[in-house]
């Protein structure tokens, strides 16, 4: 088999993320002498580097083994009712020998269409820390590159296929209002959230006129980044969630070594050691549930809205990211983030 999509059990995970990628199916088939062995996902190599398995390591460490099939000639019908009793996106079609044929893709027989996702978008702050360049602009409308920082955030949901856009303003509302206007010249519809106090950075949700039907993404409006939205849609679905957190590792390294000891014996000394961490990247996924936990002009941030939800019991999950990113938040950043812009988004 040579399509894009197909690796072999010592294909490193960092390639393999790449055939995903190329693919277009959000999955890649593991085959041995042409022979469908195992499958794995974009969601499996995000668990996998939760669990600290590095890009490096070999796709046999986290494919699954036992993937579920559907043989030569079965029904579109039949294959989505296959699909949804296993909770899967994806069916290998396979032929009498055990060689894949093609992969039937769920969201090509039944699901919503990404377009009936809406977005919301966070852009009211008052970018203290970029200032003197926020005393006369809204941080948002700061150009990165050719265009605006919001404008680069815009075009990754409409590239996407998302056509339904609300954002929160406050900080010179005006100038955003008239930047975007409708949404018209880019083919969506923009509609906007007007904080006439700060709501925080979660609080403009209840200012939605109406309840979205679907999960709904809620992102800031000063974050670059090239995050696979489709992706992240069908890890919320996979893994049946209430609210999905887009997370970033993060090291930090101690300057100084660091001493072990019990009680006055000492163990060892770790010179400068460094440790990670996952971080809130300020991307999120929410069921449309998540606003009866936010009430009218609330101020709220939102780790203390999902805190509220992991306190009733809904699921929460994370979605590592491995693409990039950057929080276009201090000077020096916006200087990075215009070095790297051409390269990324060019």
């Amino acid at each position: 088999m040579k399509e894009v999509f197909v690796v072999t059990e010592d294909t490193p995970l960092i390639e393999t993320l790449r055939r995903i990628d190329q693919g277009h199916l959000q999955l890649a088939v593991v085959v041995r002498d042409e022979k469908i062995v195992g499958t794995v996902t974009d969601g499996d190599v995000r668990r996998a580097l939760l669990g600290g398995v590095g890009l490096d390591a070999s796709v046999d460490l986290v494919m699954n083994r036992s993937p579920i099939t559907a043989p030569v000639g079965i029904t579109n019908a039949a294959a989505l009712n296959l699909m949804r009793k296993h909770s899967i996106h994806q069916l290998p079609i396979v032929d009498l020998e055990g060689r894949v044929v093609e992969v039937k893709l769920i969201d090509d027989l039944a699901l919503t269409p990404q377009s009936e996702h809406w977005v919301v978008l966070m852009a009211g702050g008052i970018g203290s820390r970029l200032k003197p360049l926020t005393d006369d602009l809204p941080k948002p409308l700061i150009r990165v590159g050719d265009k605006p920082i919001l404008e680069t955030v815009l075009g990754g949901f409409v590239k996407a296929g998302f056509g339904r856009f609300f954002i929160s303003v406050n900080y010179k509302a005006e100038m955003i209002r008239e930047y975007f206007g409708d949404g018209s010249a880019w083919g969506v519809e923009i509609n906007y959230l007007q904080e006439n106090d700060r709501l925080g950075t979660a609080g403009a949700l209840s200012l939605l006129p109406e309840r979205p039907k679907q999960p709904f993404f809620v992102m800031n409006g000063d974050l670059l980044t090239t995050v696979n939205f489709e992706q992240m849609l069908n890890y919320h679905r996979e893994h049946q969630a209430f609210s999905t957190i887009c997370v970033r590792e993060h090291s930090v390294t101690v300057p100084f070594g660091v001493i072990d000891f019990d009680e006055n014996r000492l163990l060892g000394i770790r010179e400068k050691p460094t440790k990670k961490f996952f971080v809130n990247a300020g991307v999120y996924l929410l069921d449309p549930g998540v606003l009866d936990y936010v009430a009218a002009n609330e101020a709220i941030d939102m780790p203390t809205l999902i805190g509220r939800t992991i306190a009733d019991s809904k699921r929460s999950v994370v979605f590592p990211l491995r693409e990039y990113w950057i929080d276009v938040g201090r000077l020096d950043d916006l200087q990075r983030a215009s070095d790297e812009f051409q390269r990324i988004f060019g």
